[in-house]
């Protein structure tokens, strides 16, 4: 999925090759081993078809203003699984787990200003605006959303 440039279009910009895939994949192994949260995949019901990968990350990210101390919820789907509301589905079900099993008060997530798609999804869910900066020189808009209990 990484390495499809429709789907890092509006994320790095820059199709993964497999050693870089590999490299996101033991990341999101290890948020799961040392802070209790990560990424999950998403897959199909009726076939067990990979379809993407949601979830929280702590990625340490240099922005200012910073989004810590909340988690940083990402999501990124196959393209050919893109507009058919498995995107909603999954992320909503990613804000229930975190609204049943941690303390947080938040959560924040980052994008490309002209990824409309995920914005949208964003907002579905309960994303508002929380302004704009700038990520390895690109511009980047923060959105943030209270996690309910």
């Amino acid at each position: 999925m990484w390495g499809d440039p429709e789907v890092v279009r509006h994320i790095t910009g820059t199709p993964a090759d497999r050693e870089a895939s590999w490299a996101r994949l033991l990341r999101y192994i290890g948020h799961w081993n040392a802070l209790g949260f990560g990424y999950w995949a998403v897959e199909r019901k009726e076939d067990g078809r990979y379809l993407g990968s949601v979830g929280f990350a702590d990625y340490q990210r240099s922005l200012e203003p910073a989004i810590e101390p909340v988690p940083e919820a990402g999501w990124g789907f196959v393209t050919d699984a893109q507009g058919q509301g498995f995107g909603i589905e999954a992320v909503q079900r990613m804000h229930d787990w975190a609204s049943c099993e941690t303390n947080w008060s938040a959560t924040a997530c980052i994008m490309a200003p002209d990824h409309d798609a995920s914005r949208r999804l964003a907002e579905k869910v309960g994303y508002r605006p929380h302004g704009q900066t700038t990520y390895k020189g690109d511009p980047t808009f923060v959105m943030w959303r209270d996690v309910n209990r």
